[in-house]
Order: structure tokens, then sequence, then C-alpha cells
């Protein structure tokens, strides 16, 4: 039953199969739906993996006998093998055919996105067509006839939903969430992506500096600090002189002082102003 992987795509799965005791048909089926999200889940109904099940990267797997933890375990070792497998690349789909016309011989309708080479995951919807690219990160997408080839950086595309709106009719989603596909540098076609918001030119200090007079400068605007400084210390220091004298005053009625000593120590601190 190996129509749209590779060979060595069907020899890798095969072996996951005899490791596992399950069928080669079994493992396919579940490498497909796989493939639809990147490796990162998979939704499933294969009777030989008892019927309808879950399986999504990070430890939720769900089968349809719930209690049933050795199939559980066998379900989650199959997802986490062919999940490194299609991260790796080493499952991925055969080439399409090439087909005569009368410019000569071209790919085939569904290789719509050039020489990529072979998507991880494709699909289609409201007549746009996508095509995921993970181990080389691109994101090609076709619609009314126009190809456009997108960097996904660091995003594992792993969903794929209907956009409500916007220039295109799906919308894709990674480890961040929603991809903005604004943010996404073009690496080929570009005519459909949606044109982004103009960003304010970042403000160049030394065009600035050039462009604008230079401020004069003046003697006056030190001075005037240091005036500020200078009269703010004299203030302080009368204050504190005040204060001792208001002290030295309150010893000297308290007897503690004598009225020459009192005077004496005024005089001492008067001289400083």
């Amino acid at each position: 039953m190996n129509t749209i992987f590779t060979d060595a795509s069907f020899q890798n799965m095969t072996n996951v199969a005899n490791r596992y005791g399950i069928s080669v048909n079994a493992v396919t089926d579940l490498t497909q739906a796989l493939m639809q999200s990147n490796g990162t889940m998979a939704q499933f109904n294969i009777p030989e993996l008892g019927g309808g099940g879950q399986w999504m990267q990070g430890g939720m797997t769900m089968v349809g006998d719930m209690f049933n933890n050795q199939l559980k375990s066998t379900v989650d070792g199959l997802c986490i093998e062919l999940s490194n497998l299609i991260n790796q690349g080493g499952i991925q789909y055969k080439p399409l055919p090439k087909i005569q016309n009368q410019n000569g011989f071209q790919s085939g309708s569904a290789n719509w996105w050039g020489d990529l080479g072979f998507p991880n995951s494709t699909g289609s919807q409201n007549g746009t067509s996508y095509a995921i690219f993970s181990n080389i990160g691109r994101l090609a997408i076709q619609q009314n006839g126009k190809v456009t080839v997108f960097d996904t950086l660091d995003n594992q595309i792993g969903g794929i939903g209907q956009q409500q709106g916007g220039n295109y009719s799906v919308t894709f989603t990674s480890q961040y969430g929603t991809v903005d596909l604004n943010t996404l540098p073009i690496v080929s076609g570009g005519e459909n992506k949606p044109m982004p918001q103009q960003q304010p030119e970042p403000i160049n200090n030394n065009n600035v500096q050039q462009n604008q007079p230079e401020p004069m400068i003046t003697e006056q605007a030190p001075v005037s600090t240091n005036s500020a400084n200078i009269n703010s210390n004299n203030n302080a220091l009368e204050e504190d002189i005040f204060m001792k004298i208001e002290k030295l005053a309150a010893l000297k009625n308290k007897e503690i002082l004598s009225v020459e000593e009192f005077e004496n120590k005024k005089a001492e601190l008067l001289s400083r102003l």
C-alpha cells in the first residue's frame, strides 16, 4: 500500500511496524494522520489500534479502550517514533510524476510548489492550496494560480484552519500560536501577500544632529548652575550654625555653659558665615 511515500520512507515505516508487531497498513494510516500536523499530533480511526483515538506531542494519548494501558503505550511509542522520522526527513511523500503539455514536460498539477522537494504536509481549502516543508523551513501557498513561498523562520507549523476574511482562506498555527504571514519573509512570489503596515523609519541621531543647528554654548549656563549650588550650600550652612547657637544658648540657660563660654562659642560659629 505504498502509493504516496518514497521507498525509503516505506522501509522506515515497515521497520517500525515490525518492532511493534502491527501491520504496515496501520502504521501507514497513522503516519498520514501525523503528516497533517508535521508530526505534532494525530487523530485516527484504526481498528488495529483500538479504533478512534488521539495523540498529541507532549504526553496526551487517548484510545478507544481507555483502560487499556498497554494499547496507550503502544500508540504513544508509535507516534513518537514516526514523529521523529517525519521531523528528521525519514518519511517523505513521493515526487509527483511529470506530464506532457504543449510546452514540453512540466511537473504534475499538484506539484505547484516547484523545486522545494517533498512537503511534510499538503492540503487545500476554499481554493487555496498549501504545502509545508518543515525540514527546510518553507511554506508555499497557491491562490488564484499564483504561488508565494514564505520562510517560516523558527515556526513549527502544526495546525491549519479556516481563515475568516483576509487575503488567504487558510490560517496556520505553530508553537507560538497563530502565524501572521505578514511577519514571514517572502522567498519567492509575493503578489498575494498582504501589504505589511508601514513602519516609521528609525531616527538617525547623527542625521538629526547634522540637520539641526548646534545649540549656542554660553559661559552663563555653568555659572548659573554653580551659583544655585553655592546658594544652596550657604543656606544649609547658615541654618546649621544658627541651630548650634540655639543649642548653646539652651546650655547657657541651664548654667551648663558660662556666659563667657557661650559668647566665645557663638563668636566662633558666626565667624564661619
